[in-house]
């Protein structure tokens, strides 16, 4: 039924910016995903549309929201104590995986992908009200306008950037129309030695879909900051 869902793809951008029009998320360090469910049932699919198979536990939670039918893009993170992306732990499975959700393309029989990203991040925020503590979904959440001030948060905390995202825009998956763009910190700490998991053919991977991380942070994170 999903088969024409697609991860909207992330362009590069070197320096952050304000702009009232634009959301900014702190980016997480992970694997990118879609997470559909139908029927009572969840599938995590890779931008590369190959199922997440190791996550069955994971998606078997989020099954638990117990919606008949939707589209949510969002990452897979492990986080430690203190709401940090831990991305050795994700790719080793040192620990339980989370899925943080940005974004939502379709739900109750309504395809979202021409509406505006705002319209539906504030439906996907509606959608996961309510959620016991027990869920491992979690909703990410943005600032508006102040990119500049966020990136320099992320930086600080030692995070790997941010993603600016137009807010009226509606969901493309053709990249060079994309209005999404990456941010990335120069100093993130994480990326030392990355190179050297990702030496290898994409075909050769243990878990389809490993070396797609979209990268970093969560909410919690500025709060506790």
């Amino acid at each position: 039924m999903f088969h024409d869902y697609h991860c909207q793809p992330v362009q590069r951008r070197r320096e952050p910016f304000d702009h009232a029009d634009w959301l900014f998320e702190l980016k997480y360090d992970g694997f990118r995903a879609l997470a559909k469910l139908q029927h009572g049932r969840c599938e995590l699919e890779s931008r590369n549309q190959h199922a997440f198979k190791s996550f069955s536990t994971l998606s078997a939670n989020i099954a638990n929201l117990h919606i008949e039918s939707a589209v949510i893009d969002g990452e897979i993170v492990c986080i430690d104590r203190q709401g940090k992306p831990q991305f050795r732990d994700l790719l080793f499975h040192r620990a339980e995986p989370y899925f943080f959700a940005f974004d939502l393309l379709y739900v109750y029989g309504l395809d979202l992908r021409n509406s505006a990203l705002i319209d539906r991040k504030l439906e996907l925020r509606r959608v996961l009200s309510g959620l016991p503590k027990t869920s491992r979904i979690c909703y990410a959440d943005h600032v508006e306008g102040l990119g500049r001030e966020l990136f320099a948060r992320a930086c600080d905390l030692d995070l790997e950037g941010i993603v600016a995202k137009q807010r009226f825009a509606p969901h493309e998956t053709d990249r060079e129309e994309s209005s999404w763009f990456k941010i990335r910190n120069p100093r993130y700490s994480q990326w030392a030695g990355r190179e050297e998991l990702f030496d290898r053919e994409r075909e050769s991977v243990p878990v389809a879909g490993w070396h797609t991380c979209e990268l970093a942070c969560a909410e919690i994170e500025l709060r506790e900051g």
